[in-house]
């Protein structure tokens, strides 16, 4: 089983390299881009046996304890069989 973990700055947190890049992206001509939120992505894979729940719960505690900032960061994690 792997899991796919996206960390992202919460939407109320001002993005600076999320802006740098609209910009950028604007200034080479693609002017439908209103705006752009950057994060991280992180790939995880599971020992196998380990249940769906147990899974669940030790990413959650990961993702908010080690790989995000709860404080100005947002998580969303999605299994793969």
């Amino acid at each position: 089983m792997k899991a796919h973990v996206y960390v992202t700055m919460k939407k109320t947190v001002l993005d600076p390299q999320g802006q740098t890049i609209a910009r950028a992206l604007n200034g080479m001509g693609h002017t439908g881009i209103a705006a752009v939120r950057q994060g991280k992505y992180f790939e995880i894979e599971l020992a196998e046996g380990i249940s769906l729940e147990a899974a669940k719960a030790e990413l959650d505690q990961i993702a908010s304890e080690v790989l995000s900032n709860p404080v100005i960061e947002e998580y969303r994690l999605e299994l793969i069989s």
